[in-house]
């Protein structure tokens, strides 16, 4: 797996932490009480020690998940992963719903699906802009799975590929709705990567 410093990590939490305050500004303009989006915690993995990590998060839940591809400067993917519970907290804190309708089950999909998109472009455009690379997005897809299946089934797990995990935390008045970020990249996008960092940071 190939070294990351401290300098290039905390450059990467900060960029993907300024694309998370920007897609809560767009969420907040959905609901009326205020959220707050932010990255605590910021690793990288490479596919079995995600594995090993995930899956002592989130046991094997249920989860909500959207995928979003994207090319051009990097090539890979992004995903926004959520615990079902907090799927459902979002869906009902954004349509306004109660959690135990029935009706619930008939928005989730394209909520959280809008949900997604807002917040992987906001990250992804984040980093494409403050590095000044060129980013192609295609359109999000959403999934329910355990995650033991995910990464069993999903070709994008593959274990040469290098991950970003970012931890995200959904503060909703003084509800927490916790859910994950994950960047997969290729190997040579994320020597790419890399390397933009270095150059951005050496203008510092």
């Amino acid at each position: 797996m190939p070294r990351i410093t401290e300098e290039q990590l905390d450059a990467l939490q900060e960029f993907i932490n300024i694309g998370a305050g920007r897609a809560a500004g767009m969420l907040n303009e959905m609901v009326e009480s205020p959220i707050l989006l932010s990255v605590p915690v910021l690793k990288v993995f490479h596919g079995e020690a995600l594995k090993q990590e995930v899956m002592r998060r989130f046991n094997n839940h249920c989860l909500s998940v959207v995928r979003l591809s994207f090319s051009g400067s990097f090539s890979g993917s992004a995903e926004l992963v959520f615990p079902t519970e907090s799927a459902c907290a979002l869906v009902s804190l954004l349509t306004g719903e109660d959690r135990d309708s029935p009706d619930l089950d008939a928005v989730k999909i394209g909520t959280l699906t809008e949900v997604g998109n807002i917040v992987i472009n906001g990250v992804l455009g984040s980093i494409s802009n403050l590095l000044k690379r060129q980013m192609n997005y295609m359109i999000p897809t959403y999934f329910e799975d355990t995650m033991e299946h995910l990464f069993s089934s999903n070709d994008s797990f593959d274990l040469n590929m290098i991950f970003l995990l970012a931890q995200t935390r959904f503060e909703i008045k003084q509800l927490e709705i916790m859910g994950e970020i994950i960047l997969i990249f290729e190997m040579p996008s994320f020597d790419e990567l890399l390397g933009c960092v270095d150059r951005e940071l050496s203008l510092i």
